[in-house]
């Protein structure tokens, strides 16, 4: 007989605990620091990945009394704990940007490929770019070329970019003129000037042929 008024209860502060957290972004998004604070502060310690995340943003920002980059780290790692894939990559940012003690280039690529791998499309343009320049990790352009693509996916002008004239020049992949140029008109229609200028070059070969 009390099966559905707790059953009731339950839902009712589940409820209440998403619409904190819903509450917590449209302060924040309203500028009302000190209740987005509070919100995030309150999500975090009920154990969600994004007031976790959110928390500790404001942190790096310095946009909380107290701020530290020790307590971002240590939201950032709660919710990587739950494979939240931006905090993977806020991480690898805070040892990239030195923000974590001694740039550790190796580091911060694992959590950027930990990011990549959960989906975020800013870990795979930073894993990619690791494998490109042989940062952090060996130099190689078949990885480098795997993250590029899922970046560009992802819609990152500049890795279409770069996927573009990766297809085009065989780096890492096997050549291919046809998707250079789905890859560089999918840069162009994101606004990419050496974009156009490549299709040109491209139609222009092609006519000359």
């Amino acid at each position: 007989m009390k099966t559905a008024p707790i059953a009731a209860l339950l839902l009712a502060l589940s409820m209440a605990h998403a619409a904190t957290l819903s509450e917590a972004l449209t302060a924040y998004d309203d500028g009302n620091l000190k209740a987005a604070a509070q919100g995030f502060a309150a999500s975090a310690a009920r154990g969600e990945a994004l007031g976790q995340f959110n928390l500790a943003m404001m942190h790096l920002r310095r946009e909380l009394p107290g701020a530290s980059d020790a307590r971002a780290w240590h939201w950032l790692q709660r919710a990587a704990a739950q494979q939240y894939a931006r905090a993977e990559n806020a991480l690898g940012e805070m040892i990239e940007n030195g923000r974590r003690g001694k740039r550790d280039p190796k580091a911060a690529c694992d959590w950027f490929e930990r990011a990549a791998e959960h989906g975020n499309g800013d870990g795979a343009l930073a894993t990619a770019t690791c494998y490109y320049l042989g940062r952090g990790r060996a130099q190689d352009m078949v990885h480098a070329h795997r993250w590029y693509l899922e970046a560009a996916k992802a819609g990152d002008v500049g890795a279409q970019y770069l996927v573009a004239s990766m297809f085009e020049t065989g780096l890492g992949v096997e050549a291919d003129a046809r998707l250079a140029r789905y890859w560089y008109n999918a840069a162009a229609r994101n606004g990419d000037v050496a974009a156009r200028a490549k299709l040109k070059a491209m139609e222009a070969a092609d006519a000359s042929t």
